[in-house]
């Protein structure tokens, strides 16, 4: 094989035509100064916001820092935590405009910015649901002692083992996914965690939440590839218009209507991609928080005083309706280590159910005495806080594996208890959604280039048409918006990825092997490699801080 054939694509493909080659964007044109000037100055908004906003919720909460060590940690996790919304931007939402960029539907420059505005978008307005998705797969033990030298040395391992992984495939171009990365990183965190305690019977991984997440990752890119390839043989059934099956000629943009329809579903993936991936980092950001000033966040403090009388109301609705069930039985002497257990180990003891009616009766007297989750004082709000996590956990793993089965009215109960917790311990502050937004939208226009041509260059062997870069893209933005919904964590990357190949195939147009071999192998890599990392520098910082 000659060198020029290998230049081009990177792989086995014939010679590229005059056309072809007149086809593809110039990816080379350097940025205007004042997108430098554009930048810098979001940058320096972004971080000086987050100080602003830091400072008034630590005031307003009256906390008082015991160490400024726990401030300077505080900093620094935060700092990891937006580099790896950063990295995620330029490494998943190349994805975005890579088909935009090479149907010339919008000019690369262009493109990057009308895709990280989208992005931003879709961080403030996601529901949250994602982010504690994610966080419910560590260990119960660090989620509850975060604030612990574990737990600081979790979200570091965990943080920097993500972004280790998607720097090296993004350096040589490899559409990697940031989902898998940051769960294999989470479950390394958790093996390790439970072969340092061995001897203590330790959880490490919830194997349940943890199939399930598997299952959205594995099926997410069959359905892309199956889903683009009926939906390209729909349109070609159904809609006779020749010039939406053709490649670019030159570097002319696609007839307007055609154009439409690539921005749009540019901007839905955009979109959806913020709002899925975005949620990530807003999880770890949260822990962070809660483990350096509890005060301030481990609570909701801005719940308004209805949702403090219905938490009330929903936790001795619960207590009766548990006791009912239970025929009053004893509880255990302590209620919260016999619930603890149960998290731990998914297994119903005896001792299970009166123990949680005896905590929902223990929470709800407490927040009745308070009044509001404002006036929780210091010195009760990590064990407040705990105490409601515990719970939650225990009500999602009984109402998800149905057992005990209470009956329709004491599950529907227990389940609006359930709600009434998680509104209180299970929310992000709009401040987190902005600094998250502006690292994820700020790192779209930075680095795309090297996926950008993978995706555009490297997967299909023909150019890219205009219906097949829209049927992939309209695929992935309806999958990661349906995950979104069900609070599944996916992979951009691969939905694309596998949307593009699955266009291709139905066109008849072929895909090039090797690419499509390199991108399953980071698929098949991810997990174990992401766990190696961050299972080892967990081990590393847990000598260093624990």
């Amino acid at each position: 094989m000659s060198a020029a054939k290998l230049d081009w694509l990177g792989s086995e493909t014939g010679t590229p035509t005059s056309g072809a080659l007149s086809a593809l964007p110039r990816l080379d044109i350097k940025p205007n100064p004042l997108t430098a000037v554009g930048f810098f100055g979001v940058l320096g908004l972004g971080l000086a916001f987050t100080a602003y906003s830091l400072n008034a919720d630590i005031t307003a909460a009256h906390a008082v820092s015991t160490s400024w060590v726990s401030f300077a940690l505080l900093g620094v996790a935060l700092m990891i935590a937006l580099c790896f919304e950063f990295v995620n931007g330029f490494h998943d939402t190349a994805n975005a405009v890579a088909t935009v960029i090479y149907t010339h539907a919008l000019p690369p420059a262009l493109a990057v910015v009308w895709s990280g505005f989208f992005n931003f978008l879709g961080v403030l307005l996601s529901s949250g649901a994602v982010a504690y998705g994610i966080i419910s797969l560590l260990p119960v033990e660090l989620i509850l002692q975060v604030s612990s030298g574990a737990g600081f040395s979790m979200v570091f391992a965990l943080l920097i083992a993500a972004i280790i992984w998607n720097l090296g495939t993004w350096s040589i171009g490899l559409p990697a996914s940031s989902s898998h990365t940051m769960i294999g990183s989470i479950m390394g965190v958790g093996l390790a965690n439970q072969f340092i305690h061995t001897a203590t019977n330790v959880s490490g991984v919830d194997w349940a939440q943890a199939t399930k997440i598997f299952t959205a990752l594995f099926w997410s890119p069959v359905l892309g590839f199956g889903f683009a390839a009926l939906l390209l043989l729909a349109m070609k059934a159904l809609i006779k218009v020749p010039a939406l099956y053709e490649e670019p000629k030159g570097d002319a943009p696609p007839p307007p209507w055609i154009r439409a329809l690539l921005v749009l579903t540019c901007t839905g993936v955009s979109f959806s991609h913020g709002s899925n991936d975005g949620q990530k980092g807003m999880g770890l950001i949260m822990l962070i928080l809660i483990g350096t000033v509890p005060t301030a966040y481990a609570l909701n403090r801005a719940l308004p005083a209805t949702e403090t009388a219905a938490f009330y109301n929903n936790a001795q609705a619960t207590q009766a309706a548990l006791n009912r069930f239970d025929n009053n039985a004893r509880a255990p002497a302590d209620p919260r280590a016999a619930i603890k257990a149960f998290v731990q180990t998914k297994k119903l003891a005896p001792e299970t159910v009166p123990a949680l009616a005896a905590m929902a009766g223990h929470l709800g007297d407490d927040v009745k005495h308070y009044g509001d989750l404002a006036k929780v004082p210091a010195s009760a709000v990590t064990n407040t806080r705990n105490d409601m996590y515990l719970t939650s956990e225990a009500i999602r793993i009984m109402g998800k594996a149905k057992n005990p089965r209470f009956g329709a009215e004491t599950d529907k109960t227990v389940q609006s208890f359930g709600k009434s917790l998680d509104k209180s311990t299970k929310y992000i502050p709009l401040w987190v959604k902005i600094v998250v937004a502006i690292a994820l939208g700020l790192g779209t226009l930075v680095g795309w280039k090297r996926i950008v041509r993978t995706v555009g260059e490297k997967i299909g062997k023909t150019h890219l048409t205009y219906a097949q870069g829209a049927s992939a893209e309209l695929v992935t933005a309806l999958l990661i918006a349906g995950a979104d919904t069900f609070g599944l964590p996916v992979s951009t990357t691969h939905v694309l990825s596998s949307g593009v190949a699955g266009a291709m195939t139905a066109n008849g147009s072929g895909v090039q092997l090797r690419t499509l071999r390199n991108i399953a192998m980071a698929w098949v890599l991810t997990l174990p490699v992401a766990m190696l990392l961050s299972g080892s520098l967990y081990v590393l910082f847990n000598k260093l801080f624990g």
